[in-house]
Protein backbone atom coordinates (compact mmCIF):
# COMPACT_ATOMS: atom_id res chain seq x y z
CA UNK A 1 0.00 0.00 0.00
CA UNK A 2 1.31 3.46 -0.82
CA UNK A 3 1.33 6.64 1.24
CA UNK A 4 -1.14 8.40 -1.07
CA UNK A 5 -3.85 6.03 0.18
CA UNK A 6 -3.28 6.95 3.83
CA UNK A 7 -1.83 10.49 3.98
CA UNK A 8 -3.90 13.45 5.02
CA UNK A 9 -4.21 15.95 2.21
CA UNK A 10 -5.91 18.69 4.21
CA UNK A 11 -2.59 20.24 5.20
CA UNK A 12 -2.18 23.61 6.86
CA UNK A 13 0.82 25.72 5.96
CA UNK A 14 2.38 28.86 7.35
CA UNK A 15 4.99 31.21 5.97
CA UNK A 16 8.48 31.64 7.43
CA UNK A 17 7.69 35.12 8.79
CA UNK A 18 4.34 34.23 10.37
CA UNK A 19 4.29 34.99 14.09
CA UNK A 20 4.13 32.45 16.88
CA UNK A 21 0.95 34.24 17.97
CA UNK A 22 -0.70 33.25 14.71
CA UNK A 23 0.71 29.73 14.93
CA UNK A 24 -0.57 29.40 18.50
CA UNK A 25 -4.03 30.45 17.36
CA UNK A 26 -4.00 27.77 14.64
CA UNK A 27 -2.97 25.04 17.09
CA UNK A 28 -5.48 26.27 19.69
CA UNK A 29 -8.30 25.80 17.17
CA UNK A 30 -7.17 22.61 15.43
CA UNK A 31 -7.01 18.90 16.13
CA UNK A 32 -3.67 18.32 14.41
CA UNK A 33 -0.15 18.59 15.80
CA UNK A 34 2.06 19.74 12.89
CA UNK A 35 2.22 22.74 10.58
CA UNK A 36 4.23 22.81 7.38
CA UNK A 37 6.31 25.91 6.74
CA UNK A 38 6.53 26.99 3.10
CA UNK A 39 8.33 29.63 1.11
CA UNK A 40 7.01 30.21 -2.42
CA UNK A 41 4.90 27.05 -1.95
CA UNK A 42 8.02 24.95 -1.34
CA UNK A 43 8.43 23.06 1.91
CA UNK A 44 11.17 24.53 4.11
CA UNK A 45 10.25 23.41 7.62
CA UNK A 46 7.90 21.77 10.10
CA UNK A 47 6.58 23.09 13.40
CA UNK A 48 4.99 20.77 15.93
CA UNK A 49 2.75 21.88 18.76
CA UNK A 50 5.59 20.79 21.07
CA UNK A 51 8.03 23.09 19.24
CA UNK A 52 5.62 25.95 19.86
CA UNK A 53 5.16 25.14 23.54
CA UNK A 54 8.94 25.02 24.07
CA UNK A 55 9.30 28.45 22.45
CA UNK A 56 6.62 30.33 24.33
CA UNK A 57 7.11 31.84 27.73
CA UNK A 58 5.25 29.81 30.37
CA UNK A 59 3.36 32.94 31.44
CA UNK A 60 1.66 33.44 28.05
CA UNK A 61 -2.11 33.38 28.42
CA UNK A 62 -2.07 33.34 32.22
CA UNK A 63 -3.20 35.95 34.71
CA UNK A 64 0.46 36.63 35.52
CA UNK A 65 1.46 37.27 31.88
CA UNK A 66 4.05 40.03 31.56
CA UNK A 67 4.95 42.16 28.57
CA UNK A 68 8.06 40.04 28.19
CA UNK A 69 5.94 36.87 28.10
CA UNK A 70 3.66 38.35 25.45
CA UNK A 71 6.64 39.35 23.29
CA UNK A 72 7.48 35.68 22.69
CA UNK A 73 4.35 35.60 20.50
CA UNK A 74 6.15 37.96 18.10
CA UNK A 75 8.86 35.43 17.24
CA UNK A 76 8.68 34.09 13.71
CA UNK A 77 8.08 30.58 12.38
CA UNK A 78 11.59 30.34 10.91
CA UNK A 79 13.02 30.83 14.42
CA UNK A 80 11.50 27.62 15.79
CA UNK A 81 10.86 25.36 12.79
CA UNK A 82 12.67 22.09 12.21
CA UNK A 83 14.80 22.49 9.11
CA UNK A 84 16.18 18.97 8.92
CA UNK A 85 13.29 17.46 6.98
CA UNK A 86 12.67 13.86 6.17
CA UNK A 87 10.12 13.70 3.40
CA UNK A 88 8.60 11.07 1.15
CA UNK A 89 6.68 11.13 -2.10
CA UNK A 90 3.08 9.93 -2.43
CA UNK A 91 4.17 6.66 -4.04
CA UNK A 92 6.32 5.57 -1.08
CA UNK A 93 5.24 2.27 0.42
CA UNK A 94 3.77 2.04 3.90
CA UNK A 95 6.71 -0.06 5.12
CA UNK A 96 9.08 2.75 4.15
CA UNK A 97 7.02 5.14 6.31
CA UNK A 98 7.16 2.74 9.26
CA UNK A 99 10.91 2.35 8.80
CA UNK A 100 11.39 6.14 8.86
CA UNK A 101 9.32 6.48 12.04
CA UNK A 102 11.24 3.66 13.72
CA UNK A 103 14.69 4.97 12.80
CA UNK A 104 14.42 8.77 12.78
CA UNK A 105 12.58 9.68 15.98
CA UNK A 106 10.10 11.96 14.22
CA UNK A 107 6.35 12.13 14.59
CA UNK A 108 5.27 13.21 11.11
CA UNK A 109 6.51 12.95 7.55
CA UNK A 110 5.63 15.65 5.03
CA UNK A 111 4.69 14.21 1.65
CA UNK A 112 6.00 16.28 -1.26
CA UNK A 113 5.79 16.22 -5.04
CA UNK A 114 8.66 16.56 -7.51
CA UNK A 115 8.73 20.37 -7.08
CA UNK A 116 9.09 20.06 -3.27
CA UNK A 117 5.52 21.29 -2.81
CA UNK A 118 3.72 19.71 0.14
CA UNK A 119 0.80 17.54 -0.98
CA UNK A 120 0.09 15.72 2.28
CA UNK A 121 1.34 14.67 5.67
CA UNK A 122 1.41 11.36 7.51
CA UNK A 123 1.88 10.69 11.21
CA UNK A 124 2.36 7.49 13.14
CA UNK A 125 -1.26 7.92 14.28
CA UNK A 126 -2.39 7.73 10.65
CA UNK A 127 -0.54 4.42 10.31
CA UNK A 128 -2.19 3.04 13.45
CA UNK A 129 -5.65 4.15 12.29
CA UNK A 130 -5.10 2.51 8.93
CA UNK A 131 -3.93 -0.75 10.50
CA UNK A 132 -6.86 -0.83 12.93
CA UNK A 133 -9.31 -0.35 10.04
CA UNK A 134 -7.61 -3.09 8.02
CA UNK A 135 -8.14 -5.58 10.85
CA UNK A 136 -11.91 -5.05 11.04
Amino acid sequence: MSVKNIMRTGIVTVEMDDSLGMIKEIFDNASFHHLLVVESNRLVGVISDRDLLKSLSPGVGTASETTRDALTLNKKAHQIMSRHLITLNPNAEIYEVINVFNNQGISCIPIINEENNPVGIISWRDILKHLSRAET
